[in-house]
């Protein structure tokens, strides 16, 4: 699967999540509505894990070294240079 095509799963994931937890928290389902977007929400948690568990695999290999793990601090600090 293509970076963007992952990125823009995860994404449209995490969007359905957000629009059933905000449903959900509204009280805007019956019960068993309610059950049924538990399930799904469930099966995005898991997909969304997924993506974000495969970013970390990624992120670590491009972190290598000759095949040795480079370790760096993060610090929160770090974040200030970011346009976001």
């Amino acid at each position: 699967m293509s970076d963007d095509k992952q990125a823009l799963d995860f994404e449209q994931s995490l969007q359905q999540l957000e629009t059933l937890v905000e449903a959900m928290e509204n009280g805007d389902l019956g019960l068993e509505e309610s059950l049924k977007a538990f399930e799904k929400g469930v099966a995005l948690t898991r997909a969304c894990q997924a993506a974000l568990d495969n970013a970390e695999q990624r992120v670590s290999l491009l972190l290598q070294d000759n095949g040795k793990p480079v370790e760096q601090p993060f610090a929160p600090d770090d974040l200030s240079d970011t346009p976001f």
